[in-house]
């Protein structure tokens, strides 16, 4: 398979990742197993759903990467229980045989729920909310990270995760996610 495929939406507004890859489309089934997985109390579901993102992913997991899941903000955390993109990076790693730090990336602002955002506010709502803590900067300096997270819809939490680790010194950045959403054309 060519790793050198851009889709639409990265020809015209580019990603500061390298590579990215989705296991499904966010819609019929797909989109019923992440709602099961976020919000149905359906954490069983994170094994299987690994193993799709690891076949789908073979050209954006490096060996020597560090696997790192978006983070949920603590308020966000305490309502939801559990934090779904760290479930999956945390099967991914095992599956990949790779290192994972679920707390490598820290949500330190609060952002609004994004449904119904354009693009644009999207990326506004998420500017600068996420950093690595200061204490972890020194694991990132030159290491390729690998970003995980359930569904990817403009890029947006994606990007804000990938600009905090090339901030704190990262060598690359690709991403990896369950579920894509489908940009009408």
């Amino acid at each position: 398979m060519r790793d050198d495929i851009l889709c639409d939406s990265c020809m015209i507004a580019p990603k500061p990742w390298l590579k990215g890859r989705a296991a499904v489309l966010y819609d019929g089934t797909g989109r019923r197993l992440v709602l099961g997985l976020k919000h149905g109390d359906r954490q069983d579901l994170a094994g299987p759903l690994a193993g799709w993102m690891v076949r789908a992913g073979g050209v954006v997991i490096d060996e020597n990467a560090l696997i790192a899941p978006v983070p949920l903000h603590w308020r966000r955390f305490l309502g939801r229980k559990f934090n779904q993109a760290s479930l999956l990076a945390n099967e991914v790693a095992k599956i990949a045989g790779v290192n994972c730090m679920p707390d490598l990336l820290r949500r330190h602002r609060a952002t609004k729920k994004q449904d119904g955002m354009t693009r644009e506010e999207r990326f506004e709502n998420l500017r600068q909310s996420v950093d690595v803590p200061e204490n972890k900067q020194f694991i990132v300096k030159d290491r390729n990270i690998l970003l995980i997270d359930d569904v990817m819809t403009t890029g947006a939490t994606l990007s804000a995760c990938t600009e905090a680790v090339l901030h704190a010194g990262a060598a690359s950045v690709n991403v990896l996610v369950l579920a894509r959403v489908a940009r009408d054309a």
